[in-house]
């Protein structure tokens, strides 16, 4: 795996990609990674937060727009495209800056983690046991007994993450969480990963801004396209957050304000896992934001002068 690489880590709405942008195009030689597991997705742009045509022109960005919105995103397929990509730019000599916030997806490309196979017939028998709106349910009780490290990791309510554990540990006949070293376990990584620190106060305040920009960008109308394609969501897209609220809206099942407000509570809510889940890494540097682009820019400075003295 290419090594020329530095990761910015952090909750959703704290900076990162702003950050990002700017420390890229001063540096000039340096493109941005996305680890975004809904930013590979073409026509999901507002409410994940996609990086502007000015800014992907600025600085070359990679895994973004990868799948259309009805095709599965698998973590084995990122971590392959993540991979390619990074070798793509340490081959023209250039550092990849590592940009996201999906935990999961982050950990398969720092640490190289092995991806379990897939099963497609008992995948299929797990999605038609969804017959009512208790089936998740029982299947996330199934995957407790089965496998309680994997169900502790995982929302009672994300049936796409339930369905693979259960898809992976029923196939394999070992937990989903027994493969690689486990994401306990924080092996030594020559990918410098460094964290900006905010307090939940100040995130929280830019989740609800963050939200109510999207509503005033055109979300409705963006979530409306998409359910307007014959072709539909597929199950990893259909979990984005903003877009499962705004379609339920759109379907008449809640007012517009309930849709917002679940919008950010599910954002608010996925800030916490995201600061739990950085938090646990005793890798990650943590940085107030006004040290934050020193750190950077000094992790830059020492991939290039170990370019050097390789030379």
């Amino acid at each position: 795996m290419a090594t020329r690489a530095v990761a910015i880590v952090g909750t959703t709405a704290s900076g990162k990609s702003r950050l990002a942008m700017d420390v890229a195009v001063a540096a000039g030689d340096v493109d941005i990674v996305s680890v975004d597991s809904m930013a590979v997705y073409r026509q999901l742009d507002i409410a994940t937060a996609k990086p502007s045509t000015t800014d992907q022109a600025l600085v070359p960005h990679h895994l973004i727009d990868l799948l259309e919105p009805w095709e599965e995103c698998t973590m084995s397929l990122f971590q392959a495209a993540a991979r390619s990509a990074m070798v793509g730019v340490e081959e023209q000599s250039r550092i990849s800056l590592l940009v996201g916030g999906t935990g999961l997806y982050h950990r398969a490309v720092i640490d190289d983690l092995e991806i379990p196979g897939r099963y497609p017939e008992v995948r299929a028998s797990l999605e038609a046991a969804l017959v009512d709106e208790l089936a998740l349910a029982r299947l996330y009780e199934h995957l407790t007994e089965l496998d309680p490290d994997a169900a502790g990791r995982i929302e009672p309510g994300n049936e796409r993450r339930i369905i693979r554990a259960l898809e992976v540990t029923l196939g394999s006949g070992r937990p989903f969480s027994s493969f690689g070293p486990g994401l306990e376990t924080y092996p030594p990584s020559e990918i410098t990963q460094i964290g900006l620190l905010l307090e939940s106060q100040v995130v929280d305040e830019a989740i609800e801004r963050r939200v109510d920009g999207w509503l005033e960008e055109g979300l409705l109308d963006e979530v409306q396209r998409l359910l307007d394609d014959p072709r539909g969501l597929s199950m990893t897209a259909r979990q984005a957050i903003g877009y499962r609220e705004v379609a339920s809206y759109l379907g008449g099942s809640c007012g517009l304000r309930e849709a917002r407000e679940a919008i950010v509570a599910r954002t608010r809510a996925f800030a916490r896992r995201q600061r739990a889940w950085f938090r646990r890494d005793p890798r990650v540097l943590w940085c107030e934001p006004d040290s934050i682009r020193g750190q950077l820019e000094a992790a830059l400075a020492g991939i290039r002068l170990a370019g050097e003295v390789e030379d």
